[in-house]
């Protein structure tokens, strides 16, 4: 019988135990940073304030909904016949101004809540 950090006899070469597993927060996955639409990784330095980081995101949505804008112009006015990369454009740029407004919406309820703490 083998203690149960130890493997088995039964159990695969390469395989882990868990107890010999890494946990997450050490992980180069758990260190990267979340993509924001719209933006590139460079587009907030670490000195960045959060209005910075916002004015980024609204410039972001703003530049995908000028494209989606410039591609569905370009089909309809016949010089780009994919319709596909108008439809693509159109949807990239609703759900990045979705985030954008959720975003929003989540400052403004955490303003509110900060509001009604007594103090």
């Amino acid at each position: 019988m083998s203690p149960l950090g130890s493997p088995s006899a039964i159990a695969p070469i390469g395989l882990r135990s868990p107890w010999e597993s890494a946990p997450l927060r050490d992980s180069a996955a758990a260190r990267a940073p979340l993509a924001v639409p719209g933006t590139t990784p460079a587009a907030a330095p670490s000195g960045a304030g959060f209005g910075d980081v916002l004015e980024s995101m609204v410039s972001g949505v703003e530049n995908r909904q000028a494209e989606a804008r410039a591609v569905t112009r370009s089909v309809l006015l016949g010089e780009n016949p994919q319709l596909h990369q108008s439809v693509i454009a159109m949807q990239e740029a609703s759900v990045a101004f979705s985030l954008m407004v959720e975003v929003r919406n989540k400052v403004v309820e955490s303003y509110q809540e900060l509001m009604r703490m007594p103090v």
